[in-house]
C-alpha cells in the first residue's frame, strides 16, 4: 500500500475565500416585464372592446323570442272579424206627451203590428188645454165668420148702389136724346135742356166713380177673404195637431216587428221624450263589426265576407261603412246575400273573413306582435349562425290575421324576430344567447 503525501504551498495554507465568484442572473429584465405588462393590458382592452356588448346592444335570451323564416307563397288578402247580430231596422219608441201609465196592453217581447195599441196614458193638464185650445179656436173661427160676412154685405151693397147709378145714368141720357132734337126746333127751352144734358153728365160720372170704387173694394175684399181662409185653415191645423197630441197618450206600434226594452208599468209616471223601448224588423237582421282603422282606406261597400252561422255558411257583403274612428277602430253594416240563416238572436257574435283582394304570390312573414311596435317600418334579422341579429329597415304591405306581404328589405330564407319588442325596441343590435 503506497502513500501519497501531499506538500503544501510554500506560502502556507490556501483559505477559503478564493472559492467565491459572482453570479449573474439569468432572468427577464425590469422593462421587459413592464412592457409585457403594457401589451397585455392593451390586448385584454382590444378584446373586451371586441367581445363586449356595444352602447346600443343588448344581450336576449333566444327562447323567449319568436323567430320567423321570410318565405314565397301564396297571399290571401282577407280580414278576420268578429261581427254581432242587430235587427236591420230600429224604430224607437219615445213619449210625445208626458202622462200617468193607464193601462199596458202588450208585453215586451210581443210581436206587434203597425197601429197596434200598445199603453195608454192619461194627461189631466194636457185634456184642459185642449178644451181651452178647442174653446179659444171655435171664438176665431166665429169671428172671422163674421167679419167674411161682412165683406160679402159691403159687396152687396157696393153692387146695388153701382145697379141704380147705371140706371139712372141711362134715364138721363134717354131724356137728354129726346130733348136734343126738340131743342134745335125750339120746342124745348135752353135752360130745360142745359139741366137735362147735366143731369146726365153728372150720372154718367157717378157711375164710372161707383165701378172704380166697386173694383177697388172687391180687391181689397178678395184678398181679405183669401187671408180670413188661411187664418181659418191655421186655426183648424191648430186644433187637430192640439187632437193629436191627445190621440198620443195611447201609444202605438209605429211598424211592424218585435217589441223590446218595454217594461212601462201601470201607475208610473212618464216625462215627455222619455224613451219607452224599441221595435225590432222581424226576420231582417245585418251584421255589425269593428274594423282596425289601419283598414279604412281598403273596406269599401260591396265587398264579399264569408262566414258560418249556426253551422251554415253564409255570404254577407259590405252594406254601409260609418267613417268615424274611436278608440282606433271604425264600424261597418254586413248584409246578407242570398238569404238569412234561420234562428239568428240578436246580439249572436258571428266569426266573419271579409275578402280585401285576390289572392297573389309574395313574399311573406308571420304576422306577429312586432307590428304594433314598428309600424312595418323595420324589423330585427338574425344572422345566419344565430348569434345576434341586426335592426333593418324594411317596407311591408298587405297583412292578415296569418301573414304580412314583404315588399322590399328581406329577402326569402332570412330569418327575423317576429315576437314583441318589448324591452329591447330601441336598441340596434342583439346578442342572442342559449343557442
Amino acid at each position: 500500500m503506497s502513500v501519497v503525501r501531499m506538500s503544501q504551498s510554500e506560502t502556507g495554507p490556501t483559505s477559503g475565500g478564493a472559492m467565491d465568484r459572482v453570479v449573474e442572473k439569468t432572468g427577464l429584465s425590469l422593462r421587459i416585464k413592464l412592457a409585457l405588462a403594457a401589451a397585455g393590458l392593451l390586448l385584454a382592452a382590444i378584446l373586451f372592446y371586441w367581445f363586449a356588448p356595444s352602447a346600443n346592444s343588448q344581450t336576449v335570451e333566444t327562447s323567449r323570442l319568436t323567430i320567423s323564416t321570410v318565405t314565397q307563397f301564396r297571399f290571401d288578402d282577407f280580414l278576420p272579424l268578429r261581427a254581432r247580430v242587430e235587427p236591420s231596422v230600429t224604430v224607437f219608441l219615445d213619449a210625445v206627451e208626458g202622462g200617468r201609465v193607464e193601462q199596458v196592453v202588450v208585453e215586451d217581447g210581443a210581436m206587434v203590428r203597425r197601429g197596434q195599441l200598445l199603453a195608454v196614458l192619461t194627461n189631466s193638464d194636457l185634456q184642459l188645454n185642449l178644451l181651452a185650445r178647442q174653446t179659444e179656436v171655435i171664438q176665431q173661427i166665429n169671428s172671422m165668420r163674421s167679419q167674411e160676412l161682412a165683406l160679402n154685405q159691403t159687396r152687396l151693397a157696393n153692387e146695388r148702389a153701382r145697379i141704380e147709378a147705371d140706371l139712372a145714368t141711362q134715364t138721363a141720357r134717354r131724356n137728354y136724346e129726346i130733348q136734343r132734337p126738340l131743342a134745335a126746333r125750339g120746342f124745348v127751352a135752353g135752360r130745360t135742356m142745359a139741366d137735362s144734358r147735366d143731369t146726365y153728365e153728372a150720372n154718367r160720372r157717378r157711375s164710372d166713380v161707383l165701378r172704380r170704387q166697386q173694383g177697388t173694394d172687391e180687391r181689397l175684399q178678395t184678398s181679405q177673404l183669401a187671408q180670413l181662409r188661411t187664418s181659418a185653415a191655421a186655426l183648424n191645423a191648430s186644433l187637430d195637431i192640439a187632437r193629436a197630441t191627445l190621440e198620443a197618450l195611447n201609444l202605438r206600434a209605429p211598424v211592424d216587428g218585435q217589441l223590446t226594452s218595454f217594461s212601462i208599468q201601470i201607475g208610473q209616471s212618464l216625462n215627455r221624450g222619455e224613451r219607452l223601448g224599441q221595435i225590432d224588423s222581424a226576420g231582417r237582421n245585418k251584421l255589425r263589426a269593428q274594423v282596425d282603422e289601419f283598414y279604412l282606406g281598403r273596406v269599401a261597400e260591396g265587398q264579399i265576407a264569408n262566414a258560418e252561422v249556426n253551422g251554415r255558411p253564409v255570404r254577407l257583403r259590405v252594406k254601409k261603412i260609418y267613417p268615424q274612428v274611436r278608440n282606433g277602430v271604425f264600424e261597418i253594416d254586413l248584409e246578407f246575400v242570398g238569404g238569412e240563416p234561420p234562428q239568428l238572436q240578436r246580439g249572436q257574435t258571428v266569426q266573419v273573413r271579409l275578402t280585401l283582394g285576390d289572392p297573389t304570390p309574395a313574399r311573406l312573414i308571420p304576422n306577429g306582435a312586432f307590428y304594433n311596435e314598428t309600424g312595418g317600418a323595420w324589423v330585427f334579422v338574425v344572422a345566419p349562425d344565430g348569434s345576434n341579429a341586426v335592426r333593418r329597415n324594411v317596407r311591408l304591405g298587405r297583412r292578415n290575421s296569418e301573414s304580412i306581404e314583404v315588399l322590399e328589405g328581406l329577402d326569402p330564407g332570412e330569418r327575423v324576430i317576429t315576437s314583441p319588442y318589448t324591452g329591447f325596441a330601441e336598441r340596434d343590435r342583439l346578442s342572442l344567447s342559449g343557442q
